[in-house]
């Protein structure tokens, strides 16, 4: 068992997908002979050369265009965008077309098109470079979206995206290529709509995916000093979405908080809660909790930056305002 990087991770799963499948090719600004804006495919053009590792021109639009054309005829591109806030400069390709031609046609046409985009702030790239706006594409049916929060996930969740023959969002946090963790030598894939336990727990509920649940984990050891034992649920997809498993966690210590990057308002953790309080009304001793980034465009600042996104000590007050633990 290797222990590896998200960064790394990623890299593996590309090598397999590209070696594995003569129909695997892959599309984005600068991952070629630049090596890749956060260096996820270094080493890729000269290994695989220019047939399967294709830079593109800077047109979101044009290059989910181009790969969505490719993926009805038959290919089955990776296209890798800068960050997610210029995926929305493709956005019409992305919702109006990916999403849509399969059912449009009963099923005639297969998009097997993956999309490797960056989402989150906390790198102090300004408010246009620092949104994380997965939950906008969890929205639109049609799409998959996952966000994996460690080296495992990154690896088994990429193995089921790459072979899906629907369009697959696949958000990489900017913070999180370095976080190491244990991968298996041995194969293995994780399927999408199935959440995990992080940590174990009996009076309190924190959900989060991606760089949020290493926030709930940190909040969890907070709370653990005050004798309030977090049992923390990593979503891992928000489209399928785990309800099943938010709710039974619910039901088993009838308080949650949900924990999202994404602006309060609006946010797909309203979704989670809603859905937490629809199915486990009954088992809950308070409200669903909600911790989201505040409702301002992110600053550039260090500081200012960092009180607008949710932070493990936010969330334990969170916890300790609504339930008084």
């Amino acid at each position: 068992m290797a222990e590896l990087t998200i960064r790394e991770s990623i890299a593996r799963g590309l090598r397999e997908a590209i070696e594995g499948d003569d129909a695997v090719l892959l599309m984005g600004e600068d991952i070629g002979a630049y090596r890749g804006a956060y260096a996820v495919t270094r080493g890729f053009l000269d290994d695989y050369g220019p047939e399967r590792i294709k830079d593109t021109p800077i047109s979101e639009s044009a290059i989910v265009g181009a790969a969505i054309g490719a993926a009805l005829a038959g290919l089955r591109p990776i296209v890798e965008i800068m960050t997610i806030n210029f995926l929305l400069l493709g956005i019409d390709q992305v919702v109006n077309h990916a999403a849509k031609l399969r059912y449009m046609s009963n099923g005639q046409m297969r998009v097997p098109l993956l999309i490797r985009t960056v989402t989150g702030g906390g790198a102090q790239l300004g408010a246009t470079h620092s949104q994380s706006l997965e939950g906008w594409f969890a929205s639109v049916p049609g799409l998959k979206v996952v966000a994996p929060s460690d080296p495992y996930d990154a690896l088994g969740l990429f193995r089921t995206a790459v072979t899906d023959d629907n369009p697959v969002i696949f958000a990489e946090h900017a913070l999180l290529y370095g976080v190491r963790g244990e991968v298996p030598d041995a194969h293995y894939a994780i399927p999408f709509g199935q959440a995990k336990i992080k940590r174990l727990g009996d009076d309190v509920s924190l959900i989060g995916t991606s760089r949020m649940v290493h926030v709930a984990m940190d909040a969890a050891d907070l709370l653990a000093r005050r004798g309030v034992e977090a049992e923390v649920i990593d979503l891992r997809t928000l489209r399928p979405l785990d309800t099943e498993s938010a709710v039974e966690s619910a039901k088993k210590t009838g308080r949650v908080v949900v924990i999202e990057e994404a602006w309060r308002t609006g946010g797909f953790g309203a979704e989670v809660a809603s859905r937490i309080q629809e199915e486990a009304f009954d088992h809950l001793d308070g409200p669903v909790g909600r911790v989201g980034g505040a409702d301002v465009p992110s600053p550039y600042a260090g500081k200012l930056e960092a009180s607008v996104i949710p932070s493990p000590e936010k969330v334990a007050d969170a916890v300790s305002d609504l339930f008084g633990m």
